[in-house]
């Protein structure tokens, strides 16, 4: 019966399949203008004009749906998040150490009404949705979310941006103090909690993309194995043997305990390699 089950299945597969393609191909002869499909090639790294970006070595994460594009310097320790977009096309962006560009946030040049870069220090955090217009953010300096640094703007170090604050054109923001509103002006000076906040904020930001960079870093083979650890840790029972880590000097490589006694009987010659020359000694 099974057998005669499971030739069923595979009869209607099959018959599946080739109503598909037929209906497909009559699809495709109705198209008035022809399609095809092709993969999106990966926008992370895109050169202009024969310029390509820069990105240390040590570069905390550069997340998979950012886009870094042309003339970009990217620092050690530093992070693009998930959405950003650092678009150096017709002036330079540079990029310190231990900075951290936010989700969906912006950073951009301006070369037609001025002739501005985006130079960005380090230890800066820039926060989700903010905008970086051909501005200057000195070193130890956070800005919020959804903020507007814009055209000609310098921010002093040891500096806050407050969250939706907007940074009109050629403002300098001088060191020390917090600016919010739109248009953004002097709130008060910072406390010394709030300027060690901002120091510990980028070293925050950094130890969370570490951990980002290496779960996107991961190939197929290492997504299956946490699954399946996690699997077992949901369904083995604690009063059963627990998983442990694999000693290297375990003949059989299951462990101990593992799912088996661990034994030298199915492979005596490993045993003799273990014990060495004590084992002939003896």
């Amino acid at each position: 019966m099974a057998s005669i089950g499971a030739r069923v299945v595979v009869a209607a597969s099959n018959a599946a399949r080739n109503i598909g393609q037929a209906l497909d191909k009559m699809g495709a002869g109705m198209e008035v203008a022809k399609h095809t499909e092709r993969l999106v090639p990966s926008t992370r790294f895109v050169a202009v004009d024969g310029v390509a970006p820069t990105v240390s070595k040590y570069a905390a994460f550069v997340a998979p749906s950012a886009n870094v594009i042309g003339n970009v310097t990217i620092g050690e320790n530093s992070s693009v998040w998930y959405g950003a977009t650092v678009r150096g096309d017709v002036h330079k962006i540079v990029i310190g150490n231990s900075s951290s560009i936010g989700d969906r946030a912006l950073v951009h040049v301006a070369k037609i009404q001025g002739d501005f870069p985006s130079m960005i220090g380090n230890h800066v955090t820039v926060g989700p949705g903010a905008i970086i217009h051909a501005a200057t953010l000195k070193d130890h300096v956070v800005v919020g979310a959804s903020a507007q640094i814009l055209d000609g703007s310098v921010v002093e170090t040891n500096s806050i941006v407050a969250p939706g604050s907007v940074v009109t054109p050629g403002t300098c923001i001088p060191s020390g103090e917090l600016w919010s509103g739109s248009p953004a002006k002097l709130e008060r000076k910072l406390t010394a909690d709030e300027l060690a906040l901002i120091v510990s904020k980028a070293q925050d930001t950094l130890e969370i993309a570490t951990l980002h960079a290496g779960e996107c870093a991961k190939d197929y083979h290492q997504i299956a194995a946490d699954d399946e650890e996690i699997e077992d840790k949901l369904v083995r029972d604690p009063d059963y043997f627990q998983k442990t880590d694999v000693d290297k000097n375990d003949v059989l490589g299951q462990g101990s305990p593992g799912r088996i006694f661990d034994s030298t009987l199915s492979h005596p010659e490993e045993g003799v390699k273990l014990k060495g020359d004590k084992w002939y000694n003896s």
